[in-house]
C-alpha cells in the first residue's frame, strides 16, 4: 500500500487531530510519532533511516498517511518516494507553535525521560538534529519552523500541497482530498493537558519499556485504543 497523503509539518501543528481527520476521511491508518512508540521495532526502521538507509516501505507498511515527526523530517524524500501523494503541510503561528513546544514534546522534562533510550537516540536524530541540537531556543526553532515551511512550499507543487491550519475544519481539507464534508466536527485532541498525561505513561514501566523499543502491551493497547 503506498501512502497518498504526506504531512510535512512539524510535530505540535496540530498533527494528532490532522490524524485523526484524515482517517476519519478514509486515508488510514495515518502514522504518527506514536505509532513508532506503540509497536516493536519501529524505532529500530528510523534509526536506520536517520542513518541513512530508509526502507520507506516497511516503515509505512499497511499505512495510506502519514503525519508528524519523524517523518515530517523526511517530507522531501517521501515526496520523492511517493510520487503520487499529496502533501499537507499543518501549520500554526510560530510564537505559539514555540511556546507548545516547549510545554510539551520538546520540554526538558520529556526530553529528560528520553535520555539514553532508543526513542531518545531516534528523536536526537530525526527531530533534535534539525535545530542544530538547540531545541530550547526560540531564535533557533522559530527560524527554522519559517525556513521548514518555506522550503516545502517551494518545492512542492501548488496542485499537490495544501497548507493548512487546524481551525480551517474540515472544508479546505475535504476540497484538496476530494471527498464529503463529514457531518460532525473537526476533530480537536492532544492539548497540552492530554499530552502532559502522556508524558505521565511514559514516566512508567510501561512507558520506559515503549521508549526502549519494545512497544505497548497488547492488553494495554486493546483496553486504550481498541487495537
Amino acid at each position: 500500500m503506498a501512502l497518498k497523503v504526506i504531512g510535512a509539518g512539524f510535530g505540535r501543528t496540530g498533527t494528532s487531530s490532522l490524524k485523526l481527520a484524515l482517517e476519519r476521511l478514509g486515508f488510514g491508518p495515518c502514522y504518527h510519532m506514536s505509532e513508532a512508540l506503540l509497536y516493536p521495532g519501529r524505532l529500530d526502521l528510523w534509526m536506520k533511516a536517520a542513518d541513512g538507509a530508509p526502507d520507506w516501505d516497511a516503515i509505512f507498511e499497511g499505512y495510506q498517511a502519514t503525519v508528524d515527526w519523524p517523518a515530517a523530517s523526511y517530507w522531501r524524500e517521501l515526496a520523492d518516494y511517493y510520487a503520487d501523494a499529496k502533501v499537507i503541510l499543518s501549520t500554526r503561528d510560530p510564537e505559539k507553535w514555540f511556546a507548545s513546544t516547549q510545554e510539551t514534546i520538546l520540554s526538558p522534562q520529556m526530553w529528560g525521560m528520553m535520555e539514553g533510550t532508543a526513542f531518545g537516540d531516534m528523536a536526537a536524530k530525526t527531530i533534535n538534529g534539525l535545530f542544530d541540537h538547540k531545541i530550547h531556543d526560540r531564535d533557533t526553532l522559530i527560524r527554522v519552523f519559517k525556513e521548514h515551511e518555506a522550503a516545502v512550499k517551494a518545492a512542492i507543487a501548488p496542485e499537490r500541497l495544501l497548507v493548512f491550519e487546524a481551525k480551517e475544519g474540515w472544508a479546505p481539507l475535504c476540497a484538496f482530498l476530494d471527498v464529503a464534508v463529514p457531518d460532525e466536527p473537526y476533530p480537536r485532541v492532544n492539548s497540552k493537558e492530554e499530552l502532559q498525561a502522556f508524558n505521565a505513561l511514559l514516566d512508567s514501566d510501561v512507558g520506559r519499556a515503549m521508549m526502549a523499543g519494545e512497544g505497548m502491551p497488547t492488553e494495554m493497547m486493546a483496553k486504550l485504543f481498541g487495537k
